[in-house]
């Protein structure tokens, strides 16, 4: 996530950290260090004008020149300011409206906005309780319908047929009129479209708009457009009353500078980011929390959650249970391999660290023992039932047919049975009540972080 701009702060926030003495020198040093960082990031200009503006103000004034450790006074403002360039607090959508609550979806052709709708309906079926209802308005693009369709469906929400041959405004009140009698909380229209502004698309989310009366419109943007964002955003805020903003693609390899312009250029508050392709990669934007990812201190918060969120407490129980008796198999051990790919994998995970800790871990470590999961995986699946029971009687032969089925070699079979061996080693000194006690201590919680470390690994 903003890759370079991590970087680069980063760095700059470990020189800093350590400055016994704070001067108008080198705070102008470390300003324009920040300026170029930046503005190498495709942040708009007025947006880094105004932010060093008020960094130097602060940083010139006696909450540093008069703090024992002022290097960390001076971070500290970088990352308020940072979160307050971002928008201060968190912003939910609202639902305060007669149902169905209507959320139109607009921006450019190729910013996510078919996906991220289902996405959100995934999020307010999940987290708000709601029914919801998706709509397509895209009739130029080809298959635009059909892709809307299919993620709708994957997201768990109900959708709305339309057809190119339709008008879009004919379109959006049948699916409104169909929301009404059949009592949807929400309908979510996705729009249509255009690889560049144009008054045509202007004028027909216009129209829609004021069709609709929606409760919400959301703007998505690609966080990897740089100043092409800025242009687009203040272009769409000029035509309608947004309500919000939806940052997608915020997991390649973007500059940022997206996420530090769109809030301060049109006013209104990020709501979302999109974090990863799958259907629930999209979380509530905290400006606070993102501030300290650019800054390289991670977010803790957002993995406590992601892992807590993967796994819960009664499949954390029965586990338990099994460890006293000793009855741990391959089946519970391929259950904490499925458990870690549910919580986004070790790369999602290793996002939220702080910069110093993921760096001693590089991509391609973390590739690899990826790849090692799904292979130890793969060689659990190619078991039967008895063999996961009763590992000990997987003998010559039926490594080999184990190796075949796995697409593997008979050394990878018996590496994972090694592993194996040393975890059921592990788990028997857990037997008694050691813990149960902790499951159930820890049962307040949403979820439960499994075994606490990387299966077999």
């Amino acid at each position: 996530m903003a890759n370079a701009l991590t970087e680069k702060f980063s760095r700059l926030v470990k020189q800093i950290s350590g400055q016994a003495r704070i001067t108008e020198s080198n705070v102008q040093d470390m300003l324009r260090e920040v300026r170029m960082a930046l503005l190498e990031a495709d942040v708009a200009l007025p947006v880094v004008r105004d932010f060093i503006a008020r960094v130097k103000d602060q940083a010139l004034g006696q909450e540093v020149l008069g703090s024992l450790k002022p290097g960390q006074a001076l971070v500290g403002i970088v990352n308020r300011e940072l979160a307050a360039t971002m928008g201060e607090g968190v912003s939910d959508i609202n639902l305060a409206a007669q149902p169905p609550a209507v959320i139109l979806m607009a921006g450019l052709q190729g910013a996510g906005k078919t996906t991220t709708t289902a996405k959100l309906a995934k999020h307010l079926i999940d987290k708000r309780k709601k029914k919801v209802l998706t709509v397509s308005g895209d009739v130029y693009r080809p298959a635009a319908i059909e892709q809307l369709k299919t993620v709708t469906k994957q997201a768990g929400a109900e959708w709305f047929p339309s057809a190119p041959d339709q008008k879009p405004l004919d379109i959006a009140r049948a699916a409104l009129d169909h929301a009404k009698r059949h009592f949807f909380d929400v309908l979510l229209v996705d729009t249509a479209g255009r690889l560049a502004i144009d008054e045509v698309l202007m004028q027909e989310i216009k129209t829609l708009h004021a069709a609709l009366n929606p409760v919400e419109t959301l703007f998505v943007v690609d966080a990897m457009q740089g100043q092409d964002a800025i242009n687009t955003a203040k272009a769409f805020k000029e035509a309608l009353p947004l309500t919000g903003i939806i940052l997608t693609k915020m997991d390649g390899d973007s500059r940022g500078g997206a996420a530090l312009s769109v809030r301060q250029i049109t006013g209104v508050p990020i709501k979302f980011a999109g974090t990863s392709e799958k259907i629930d990669g999209l979380e509530i934007f905290d400006a606070e929390r993102h501030a300290g990812r650019v800054l390289g201190m991670g977010d803790i918060v957002a993995l406590v959650e992601q892992v807590t969120a993967g796994v819960d407490v009664a499949a954390a129980q029965k586990l338990a249970a099994k460890v006293k008796t000793g009855g741990f198999d391959l089946n519970d051990f391929l259950t904490q391999l499925q458990q870690m790919k549910q919580m986004g994998g070790l790369s999602g995970l290793m996002d939220k660290l702080p910069t110093q800790l993921a760096a001693k871990a590089s991509n391609a470590d973390m590739a690899r023992v990826e790849r090692d999961v799904r292979r130890k995986e793969g060689i659990i699946n190619s078991m039967t039932l008895q063999e996961r029971r009763k590992p000990d009687i997987i003998k010559a032969t039926r490594k080999r047919r184990i190796a075949a089925g796995a697409g593997v070699q008979v050394q990878d079979v018996n590496r994972l049975l090694n592993e194996f061996g040393q975890m059921q080693t592990m788990m028997k000194k857990f037997k008694g009540a050691g813990l149960m006690k902790m499951v159930k201590r820890m049962g307040g919680m949403k979820g439960l972080p499994g075994m606490g470390g990387l299966p077999g690994l």
